[in-house]
């Protein structure tokens, strides 16, 4: 294929003060991509060691038990954490119209980021943990993880301070949310006892321990993994779809909504079991009162493409951003129905579960990302399109695939293990053993390891076209508009409805 790709912007002849800082959005956006590879092969390793549990020949460290762990922090925390990293700081620039509050400390998130994922990688599969979900890693990477947390508050809320703008963009609002939710979560249950080097105890017992650990788990998807992104959401899909949102009301109304709501929600992670009946079925209460919120940013998602719906026949990045959405979409409807206590008690420990959590981690954070990554890294390197839009495209189509058979399959998979479970004979017997039903999964697990592969594939085909975009580009920091005095820029053009008849 040839390269499509060619310079766009003039030579900056400006000083540094009045550019933007894309150095820090270059390193990060890259990552994101090697991460990405990273973190889903050791995926395809794991779904792989379902269906062939001797494949990699008892080696400790290749382990399931040991590469799980490590597959959920490399995708999530190297992969999406690196996305949103790069994404906030060229949004949070672009809306303040601002360079980042200092150079330094951004240097040290992207350096002290890449060392804790390099940690990660070598403690996990050697054995060290805490043992807690999403929150395995030992109290020194802990400690380096809010240290680094704390510089990154500190550049992008110092950057808002200094803003050149006088409203603050909602996109900078969940990006806030999220920073901030997450430096609480991450230092109340990472508090522990250290015992050695690489060995702590939890400072809490029993159900506190439990209760406080999902209040962690479940606002680090509702936070790490939604408010961050949606925060990508609110700014990529406007200026790709070149529309402006549908409704900015709704946009902060769906803010606060959210963040209000989601804080509530862990307690449906521990149906029926030793925590309080009550909390029990308040977080079920909070979780079914989510969807409204949810539903509200994924339809003023969609609904900005009223007017340019045409864009989606040959626009392969505006095809990833809105799907996305539509994932989005479906999986906050299907956990808040998955918390309600009956259907829960189906699901609970399922494939179903698996089912729900990919749709949200593939569908929704995984395309978003890859949109926003094609959207951004061209800009970034003084060019005006990806290398090929064909390939982008292509890679569309193959995880869009992949997904599908992936998602279906843990559907199907987990139903078919609930029912096997609870099914009892006229005598009050169990009328499978649990081998049956692991026996009867194969098949699904079959199709999940071809959908993770497809999917695997797709990243692939991305990193030989960032890597093809690199090489044609060069390092490109766009000039900061010098025109208006700080603090006298309305809001973005493309913030605003276009009209009342818009929804707002």
């Amino acid at each position: 294929m040839q390269a499509t790709a060619s310079l766009n912007h003039p030579a900056a002849s400006t000083s540094v003060s009045d550019t933007y800082n894309y150095k820090i959005v270059r390193q990060f956006a890259v990552m994101t991509v090697v991460w990405g590879i990273v973190g889903m092969l050791v995926g395809v390793i794991i779904a792989a060691q379902l269906i062939w549990p001797d494949l990699t020949m008892g080696i400790p460290f290749l382990s399931y038990g040991r590469l799980r762990p490590l597959h959920t922090n490399a995708v999530i925390f190297a992969f999406g954490g690196s996305a949103l990293f790069a994404t906030s700081y060229y949004v949070v620039q672009r809306t303040c119209q601002t360079r980042l509050l200092s150079d330094g400390l951004a240097a040290l998130t992207f350096w002290g980021w890449q060392v804790i994922i390099v940690l990660a990688a070598i403690t996990l599969p050697l054995g060290f943990t805490s043992g807690k979900e999403y929150a395995e890693l030992e109290w020194p990477i802990d400690i380096l993880i809010a240290v680094v947390w704390v510089a990154y508050a500190i550049v992008f809320f110092g950057t808002i301070m200094k803003r050149r703008t006088q409203h603050i963009y909602v996109a900078n609002w969940f990006y806030g949310a999220f920073i901030i939710t997450v430096a609480v979560l991450h230092i109340v249950n990472s508090a522990a006892m250290p015992a050695e080097v690489l060995k702590s105890y939890s400072a809490y017992s029993g159900v506190q321990d439990a209760m406080i650990q999902w209040w962690y788990g479940h606002n680090a998807v509702g936070f790490f993994l939604t408010a961050g992104f949606l925060g990508i959401m609110y700014y990529f899909v406007p200026k790709q779809a070149e529309r402006p949102v549908y409704s900015y009301r709704l946009s902060v109304v769906h803010f606060w909504a959210l963040i209000f709501t989601y804080m509530w929600a862990g307690p449906h992670h521990l149906h029926y079991t030793a925590l309080p009946d009550w909390a029990q079925s308040l977080g079920m209460i909070f979780s079914l009162v989510l969807l409204a919120p949810s539903w509200g940013g994924m339809i003023n998602g969609i609904m900005t493409l009223s007017g340019a719906w045409h864009k989606l026949r040959d626009d392969p990045i505006l095809k990833f951003l809105i799907v996305s959405l539509s994932f989005y979409g479906m999986s906050t409807f299907e956990g808040p129905m998955m918390s309600i206590k009956t259907v829960n008690s189906l699901a609970h420990y399922t494939d179903w579960v698996v089912g729900h959590v990919h749709s949200g981690a593939l569908g929704w954070v995984a395309f978003i990302s890859i949109g926003a990554m094609y959207y951004l890294i061209p800009r970034v390197f003084g060019l005006r399109q990806m290398y090929s839009v064909p390939l982008i495209s292509l890679h569309f189509w193959i995880a869009t695939l992949g997904v599908v058979l992936y998602i279906a399959s843990m559907w199907i998979a987990g139903v078919m293990q609930g029912l096997m479970w609870r099914a009892v004979n006229t005598d009050g017997t169990l009328t499978y053993t649990f081998a049956e039903s692991v026996k009867a999964s194969y098949p699904y697990w079959t199709i999940r390891l071809i959908g993770g592969v497809m999917f695997f594939s797709g990243m692939l085909i991305m990193a030989y076209n960032v890597f093809k975009t690199v090489s044609a580009g060069k390092a490109y920091d766009a000039p900061i508009p010098q025109d208006l005095p700080a603090g006298s820029t309305p809001m973005p053009a493309f913030a605003k409805a276009a009209s009342p008849a818009q929804g707002d």
